[in-house]
This record gives C-alpha cells, sequence and structure tokens, in this order.
C-alpha cells in the first residue's frame, strides 16, 4: 500500500508519508510532529494516533519504542458554558 494512502492521525488526514517526510527533514520528536503536522491535536487527543507515531519515530531513529518520550496533554483549563457562548453571538448581532 502507498505511503500516501495510510492515514495515521484519522483526526487531522495527516498520512504516513507526510509523518516520514518530517522525519526526514530532521524533525524527530513527537512535539515537532504535533506543532508541524497538528498530529494528536485533534478530539481523541492523540489516543488514537499517538502510540503508532511513536513506533514511526523509533523504527526511523533506531531505538526502542519506549525511549521516545510521549507527547505532551494539554486539556482545557475549564469549559465554557453553551448558554455563554449564545449570549455573545448575539451581542455581536
Amino acid at each position: 500500500m502507498n505511503k500516501k494512502d495510510i492515514i495515521i492521525c484519522r483526526c487531522e488526514d495527516i498520512t504516513l508519508q507526510q509523518i516520514e517526510d518530517k522525519l526526514n527533514e530532521g524533525y524527530t520528536t513527537f512535539e515537532d510532529l504535533k506543532r508541524l503536522l497538528r498530529v494528536g491535536m485533534g478530539p481523541c487527543q492523540a489516543n488514537t494516533c499517538g502510540h503508532l507515531i511513536q513506533r514511526i519515530i523509533a523504527n526511523h531513529l533506531g531505538v526502542k519504542v519506549e525511549e521516545v518520550p510521549v507527547h505532551k496533554v494539554r486539556p482545557l483549563v475549564m469549559g465554557v458554558p453553551l448558554g455563554k457562548i449564545a449570549e455573545d453571538a448575539e451581542d455581536e448581532s
């Protein structure tokens, strides 16, 4: 199968080819890939693609998966009530 057809991050539609291209450019951490490609920033917060990307990085670097640092999770600090969003939308009208 073509690497351009293998979706690794389903939330952001990032392919194996895109990840390998960035690794070949010298970006070798999950955080690098996150900032460049937005992997792990979708609704699943890397729960689906995180381990796959770690494995891809490990294979590229020739190290064990355990040696590849996991991505940083930055959850929302606080929720926003939908009513408040609706009020603000009315104020803009």
